[in-house]
């Protein structure tokens, strides 16, 4: 195909694929995840590629065989049919992808706010946050070529930052600081909150799946869809290690905990002083706002095929780009009234829940129409499990009301599924 065909290329794929990654997921959770993991916090980013890794074997095998926009919703429905399982599911990974934009969005807010001590403010954060998403989607709202031009530049721009601003205070660290983990506190490490701080390092890879939304707007999907997801991975498996490492050189897991939402610029400042704030925001900016841009892009169209699937609502006929609209409508819902923890929270159990599912439909319906090995799918189900059972442990003794709530969002998607489905079937045997 050519370059003029409106189709996004390898290059912008994967570039789409690490503006969903490399956003909040890094910038936002280390702090979290060090709360849980302590010392050993790279080590739980470390486990969350390799469960994110096994995991996305399920849905490349798929998008080799099925490449199509929605790329999930396809798979549930060729799972479990167009019932309230797949249906419930595929609205799962859809929430769980919308309170990541809303992560981006405060992040995006907490960092640009940081070097004027004002990260905290319950009211500039989310205003900042709703600002940036209505940017992004106003950038979607031009098409595919721009988001892909505009993607692949900032994804550059943000891998590359992000990189010498690791392997920088690596070195320094090294040279002219107190040396690689001197502020490590020698504790051996917690299982239970290990594999609990793994839980939330599986949203810094998640946007993989995003990458199956794309579906035929990639060229030689059935190709470049499985490469992509395998590319992004690896990009930011080695950045995230190389960041985590950095900041624990830097400051420790005692000092990412304290600076919780914005331990990347508090990192940065014992070595490199006011300037190495600046550059932390200005990186924490552009990976934000790509984030968003990308986020958007795939998301939206993951709600337009639960549309054409008649498994989500609508608006009236003639306003234009609903998927887009709502997508963004529901973001920013989510950035003006709930806090970075709980946001982060909620993405993963609904996420790891639809994941589970995904695995389960492969191995009992799918795994011959895709000719999928079946040691990967289990496997995956296993690891959800180990990292989600202690993450809910701990959630519930420290944090219930989160807790409750990602229970009540999926109780309310799971019967309003039950009503669709109900009112679609009754509506089809009355026109029989």
């Amino acid at each position: 195909m050519s370059e003029k065909d409106g189709k996004i290329s390898l290059t912008g794929s994967i570039s789409l694929g690490t503006g969903v990654m490399i956003g909040a997921g890094i910038f936002a959770l280390v702090g979290q995840v060090a709360g849980f993991a302590g010392d050993w916090f790279p080590l739980a980013f470390l486990l969350g590629a390799v469960v994110a890794g096994v995991s996305s074997y399920s849905y490349t095998r798929y998008s080799s065989v099925n490449p199509s926009v929605g790329g999930i919703a396809m798979l549930l429905k060729d799972a479990y049919g167009s019932g309230v399982a797949a249906g419930s599911f595929t609205l799962f990974m859809y929430v769980s992808m919308v309170v990541a934009e809303s992560l981006l969005a405060r992040t995006f807010g907490t960092y640009l706010l940081r070097p004027f001590g004002l990260q905290d403010s319950a009211i500039l954060v989310p205003i900042l946050g709703v600002l940036a998403i209505v940017a992004a989607a106003t950038v979607n709202l031009l098409g595919n070529r721009f988001v892909e031009g505009s993607a692949t530049t900032t994804a550059i721009l943000k891998i590359v930052g992000i990189a010498v601003l690791a392997i920088a205070g690596l070195v320094g660290t090294s040279v002219a600081g107190d040396g690689l983990f001197a502020h490590s506190s020698g504790d051996s490490p917690n299982v239970m909150g290990l594999l609990a701080g793994a839980t939330l390092c599986v949203l810094a890879y998640k946007g993989f799946t995003t990458i199956t939304n794309q579906g035929d707007d990639i060229r030689d999907a059935k190709k470049n869809i499985a490469r992509s997801i395998i590319i992004s991975l690896a990009i930011c498996t080695v950045l995230y290690l190389l960041i985590t490492i950095s900041v624990a050189s830097s400051i420790g897991a005692t000092g990412a905990v304290k600076a919780r939402d914005y331990a990347l610029a508090a990192a940065a400042e014992p070595l490199f002083g006011q300037w190495g704030i600046w550059i932390t925001v200005a990186i924490a900016v552009v990976a934000t706002l790509s984030g968003l841009l990308a986020s958007l892009y795939s998301v939206s169209r993951l709600y337009g095929m639960l549309q054409e699937m008649r498994q989500a609502p609508s608006l009236p006929k003639r306003v234009p780009q609903q998927p887009l609209i709502i997508t963004a409508g529901l973001a920013i819902l989510a950035t003006a009234f709930l806090d970075l923890s709980q946001i982060a929270s909620m993405g993963a159990f609904l996420y790891l829940a639809m994941d589970i599912a995904v695995q389960w439909g492969v191995i009992r319906h799918l795994r011959t129409k895709i000719h999928a090995k079946l040691w990967a799918p289990i496997l995956t189900i296993l690891l959800d499990l180990a990292i989600l059972v202690p993450f809910t442990i701990l959630k519930v003794e420290s944090d219930p009301l989160t807790v409750v709530i990602a229970a009540a969002v999926a109780a309310a998607i799971l019967a309003a599924q039950f009503i669709v489905v109900r009112t679609r079937s009754r509506t089809a045997g009355s026109m029989t």
